[in-house]
């Protein structure tokens, strides 16, 4: 009766103080009780779905060298199928991110996350008895499904059982542990071939499904599904003994009870869906027009121009390099906030791009204007080759700006606000079309890289990408609530009300 009592007591504090100081103290009350250890760990089991998402995206780097070269005719890549081998990921994440929001509404967070594993394995295991190209394809398309079910399904997992003082920093690991296993794979393809590569590969998936079974559903969502007893256990695993979790509980309940249980089209009209789905999908296509596919397809070349020999090394480093500030983001996601690091983000790869912009136009201008002027030929001579040296570590600096900043912002953000801003009843949805969105976007800016080169030359592509990470910081600015400190229903109200997005 005394969790009870305590509970009452606090409801009566929310219900009755009007001043927001007052709330702020009923949540720090309830929060000064919570144990977050094995919030940790059921955050770190969930997490493995991004690592395994991570190694599928990172694969193909060192595989594809293998595999044009390999003595096989049957599993030889050429040049298209290679591209196919690399890009064909995203297709089945576009359609993986249509049935992972499905799924969520149908059988829950943590079924969906179960069942996710299962294509990783079966998609690595056909990789590894490949027999022809055919074979590679649909192993990459079935891992490419679950990397679409994955990048849905954990940060709706996290945000959802998450309390809002570590949520940042929580949501933050999705991405951490998708660079994590980037580096991880490029660090293994130094050592394995291709075919243990992938057996490496399947060890987190692995992992995940048996780690999940022990870990809860959702509090949000078994309310949602009328489950309260189960609710209240899912808590109180999550915020420890000491913590009254009926008052979570109940604070909870009463937003699903307000927004009603099931979504309905008609819905799109409220201002408390299509504000924040509108923002969701605007993140995740400005991610895209970031240039971070372009900047990753460079980075080979750029290293070998500032004569680093060590390709494969290279990659090493980038991954590393996001690994570390992408940790850093972790850290202080949930002190600078969100909207202050997407601003600081947006304009370190505004400045970035711009710079690589230069760069390909003046490692162009000598060649392009040596015939204007005769006289001219000589010094152009002798100078053309020295702004290919000096000029390469000016790439390099820029490609250092461009991955910090990235990993600072753009790169986890939008997945972490995606899972915070959407209402109970819509986020299956919500979450389906900005993923849909996001690796819909990927495809195309991959494919139609190569066209946007000839069309508009390298420095007009990455002019481009400025202009789109300009627009971004200016979005940023005007549109994007920040939802530091405050809890999911709290960041509904917020959309729900009278003040703009």
């Amino acid at each position: 009766m005394d969790i009870q009592d305590e509970r009452r007591r606090l409801l009566d504090a929310e219900g009755g103080n009007e001043d927001p100081s007052g709330l702020m103290s009923v949540q720090d009350a309830y929060l000064s009780k919570v144990k977050n250890r094995k919030l940790y760990l059921a955050t770190f089991a969930s997490v493995l779905g991004p690592m395994s998402f991570g190694f599928v995206l990172g694969y193909s780097s060192p595989a594809i060298p293998e595999l044009t070269r390999i003595a096989d005719p049957r599993l030889r890549l050429d040049d298209n199928q290679a591209s196919w081998f690399g890009s064909i990921v995203t297709v089945g994440a576009a359609v993986g991110g249509l049935l992972g929001g499905w799924m969520v509404e149908r059988i829950g967070r943590k079924l969906s996350l179960m069942f996710s594993s299962l294509p990783f394995v079966f998609g690595f295991t056909i990789i590894i008895a490949a027999q022809n190209v055919w074979m590679l394809y649909l192993g990459r398309v079935l891992t490419g499904l679950a990397s679409g079910v994955t990048s849905l399904v954990v940060p709706l997992y996290i945000s959802e059982m998450a309390h809002e003082r570590v949520r940042g920093t929580l949501g933050t690991c999705v991405q951490l542990m998708v660079v994590l296993g980037i580096m991880g794979v490029y660090l293994a393809g130094l050592f394995l071939d291709w075919r243990w590569l992938a057996i490496c590969s399947s060890i987190p998936p692995t992992l995940l499904l048996v780690c999940m079974c022990f870990m809860p559903e959702t509090p949000r969502f078994l309310l949602s599904q009328g489950k309260r007893r189960e609710a209240e256990e899912a808590l109180r695993f999550l915020r420890g003994p000491d913590a009254p979790v009926e008052w979570e509980c109940a604070r909870i309940e009463d937003a699903c009870d307000e927004q009603g249980s099931s979504f309905h089209m008609s819905d799109l009209k409220d201002p408390g869906v299509y504000k924040p789905l509108v923002i969701g999908i605007m993140l995740m296509v400005f991610q895209q027009m970031t240039g971070i596919n372009a900047i990753m397809f460079y980075a080979e070349n750029i290293f070998e121009q500032a004569h680093f020999k060590e390709s494969d090394l290279a990659s090493v480093i980038v991954g590393l390099v996001q690994v570390v500030f992408t940790g850093v983001a972790a850290l202080i996601m949930d002190k600078a906030g969100r909207k202050a690091l997407l601003i600081i983000s947006g304009v370190a790869m505004t400045i970035s791009t711009s710079t690589f912009g230069v760069y390909f136009y003046l490692m162009s201008k000598p060649h392009s204007t040596t015939t204007l002027n005769v006289l001219m030929l000589d010094i152009q001579s002798k100078a053309a080759e020295e702004p290919h040296t000096d000029l390469a570590w000016l790439a390099l600096a820029s490609m250092g700006v461009f991955i910090t900043g990235f990993a600072l912002g753009w790169g986890p953000i939008p997945w972490l606000v995606m899972s915070e801003i959407f209402p109970v009843k819509v986020r299956g949805f919500a979450s389906a079309v900005c993923v849909l969105t996001n690796w819909s976007m990927a495809f195309v800016v991959t494919k139609t890289f190569q066209d946007m080169m000839n069309l508009l030359t390298s420095a007009g592509t990455f002019w481009l990408f400025a202009s789109m990470c300009t627009i971004n910081v200016i979005f940023t600015i005007v549109f994007i609530p920040e939802t530091k400190g405050k809890t999911l229903e709290q960041i509904e109200a917020t959309f729900r009300g009278t003040s703009g997005p």
